[in-house]
């Protein structure tokens, strides 16, 4: 059966304690088209924890779920739960290379037993329609000639997974933190277009290292999509620019200004549901990057803004900081 991919032109990586449900609605008041991530949830979260770890606000579609785990059963109940949910795609976790994920068997760690991930996206698939997906690494540890990655997605794609993210760096799983994974490893661009020649029918997008809309424009010449990560979150803005150069949309862009106002009823809402300012604030810390009274926005949000006493209206204090 061929599942119907969501095209994944444009993503937004999915990072733990950044892309939250308020980092993502600020995000989708950028772009329209760009597809977004959750952070990593662990199927231990979602089966037995206490609190909504699927919540997410419906202006946020196209949204993909990143799904940490290894137990076939327990990925295909949490599949089905996130279809019900309304998300519109699944993405499975082979990429991080931290001590707690590989302690809780998912992660990049999974690289070296591709069968289990071959049969977690089939009992996933098993029980949706919406597309499973795999983001992972160019390899791990030693095991980064171009045959292990080669061999990995040919088992996995095996079993019915069509759309790869391949973060174009090898993991550490011992020696580095994940900042330093992030960092250290050289980035091989040439080895995932590499992957995308020797499987063309595959959907295949390219993460990391990548700062810049045109940066994605090359790479979007040898492969299906491109993900951006940090640059994302510390320099949110552009994002306004990708519906029209990467998608052919030009809509009216929103200016720095208008966004910061566009923000100002969402924040009231969420806090009268018992959210903190800071935890919706913290995601506008770079709207201004390199703009006049950037420094003093970031500064007066930071010093104030995680006080409990914080409101809208620091928001508006620090906007009027930056010159309209």
């Amino acid at each position: 059966m061929t599942l119907k991919l969501l095209p994944q032109r444009l993503s937004v990586a999915p990072m733990l304690d950044w892309t939250d449900q308020h980092c993502r609605y600020f995000h989708r008041l950028m772009s329209q088209h760009a597809v977004l991530y959750t952070e990593m949830v662990t199927t231990g979260a979602i089966i037995h924890g206490k609190g909504d770890y699927l919540g997410y606000n419906e202006q946020e579609h196209p949204l993909v779920l990143q799904l940490g785990g290894s137990v076939p059963k327990d990925m295909a109940t949490c599949a089905k739960l996130a279809e019900q949910r309304g998300y519109d795609a699944i993405n499975i976790n082979v990429g991080c290379p931290s001590d707690r994920v590989q302690n809780g068997m998912f992660g990049a760690c999974l690289m070296a037993q591709p069968q289990l991930v071959a049969d977690c996206v089939k009992a996933m698939q098993d029980k949706v329609a919406i597309p499973i997906t795999v983001k992972t690494r160019i390899g791990i540890d030693d095991s980064d000639e171009y045959q292990f990655l080669q061999d990995f997605v040919q088992i996995v794609a095996d079993a019915g997974c069509q759309q790869f993210v391949i973060h174009a760096r090898k993991a550490w799983l011992k020696g580095l933190s994940p900042k330093e994974n992030r960092e250290v490893p050289p980035l091989n661009y040439g080895r995932v277009y590499q992957l995308k020649q020797d499987f063309p029918a595959l959907d295949i997008s390219i993460n990391g290292g990548i700062k810049t809309l045109a940066e994605a424009a090359t790479h979007l010449k040898q492969l299906d999509g491109v993900m951006i990560g940090r640059e994302a979150y510390t320099n949110p803005y552009m994002l306004s620019e990708v519906d029209a150069q990467l998608y052919g949309d030009a809509h009216p862009v929103l200016s720095q200004h208008q966004l910061v106002r566009q923000m100002l009823p969402y924040i009231e809402q969420q806090m009268q549901q018992g959210a903190r300012f800071w935890h919706i604030a913290r995601h506008m810390l770079g709207l201004f990057q390199g703009l006049p009274g950037a420094r003093q926005w970031r500064r007066l949000l930071s010093e104030q803004g995680h006080l409990s006493s914080a409101t809208p209206t620091l928001l508006e204090a620090a906007l009027a900081k930056v010159p309209e």
